[in-house]
């Protein structure tokens, strides 16, 4: 039987129809099991972990299926607390796929702390800007009689004095003792001298 006639034949055609069958078949099979593999479509909400303590987080991140990394522990951060999330990639509610790693950096333990630079000899306002761009606070401030007007004589936390090298607390208070202007008692007699006037910072 020649070609021809052959692909004319109703057997041709019925074998025509169970290869494209076949084919088909194969296809859609093959596509379900292409999307079962690699989850396509498949999305998981990322639980809120801010404010969650890490343990609490990887426990919540399991149960997804998703996974814990600690980027980074910023600075503390006091209305947060300590030891706890401060920030997540991807963000609460993102859809992501099974086995996803989430980002996370972790708040401080508690503020650190920071030396202290000389502050002596300098002006008030010279003194107050170095220890706040430090993240230090002002305490009180007294004065003394000096020739300088608002010249710091002294530094001090809690009563103690201060010098150059001192570790100190970030966030935590800064007290100053001030020339009051008034020429009298040389500088290295300050020690002795009394306080003639005492502010509190509001």
């Amino acid at each position: 039987m020649s070609i021809k006639k052959f692909i004319t034949t109703k057997a041709f055609f019925i074998n025509v129809a169970l290869a494209v069958i076949i084919i088909v078949v194969i296809s859609f099979v093959a596509l379900k099991w292409m999307k079962s593999s690699t989850n396509h479509g498949q999305k998981i909400a990322v639980p809120e972990l801010r404010k969650m303590k890490v343990d609490l987080a990887i426990r919540a991140l399991e149960n997804a299926n998703l996974t814990l990394v600690i980027l980074d522990t910023l600075d503390y951060d006091k209305s947060i607390p300590p030891l706890s999330i401060v920030e997540q990639d991807p963000i609460a509610g993102a859809g992501v796929k099974e086995n996803r790693k989430i980002y996370v950096k972790i708040n401080a333990a508690g503020y650190s702390k920071i030396t202290l630079p000389d502050l002596n000899q300098l002006t008030f306002r010279q003194a107050l800007a170095t220890v706040e761009a430090m993240g230090l606070e002002l305490g009180t401030t007294s004065y003394q009689t000096y020739i300088g007007r608002d010249v710091v004589l002294q530094v001090r936390q809690n009563g103690k004095a201060l010098s150059a090298g001192d570790k100190v607390l970030k966030a935590s208070k800064i007290d100053f003792v001030l020339g009051d202007g008034r020429a009298g008692i040389p500088a290295e007699a300050l020690d002795v001298a009394p306080e003639i006037e005492n502010n509190t910072a509001e």
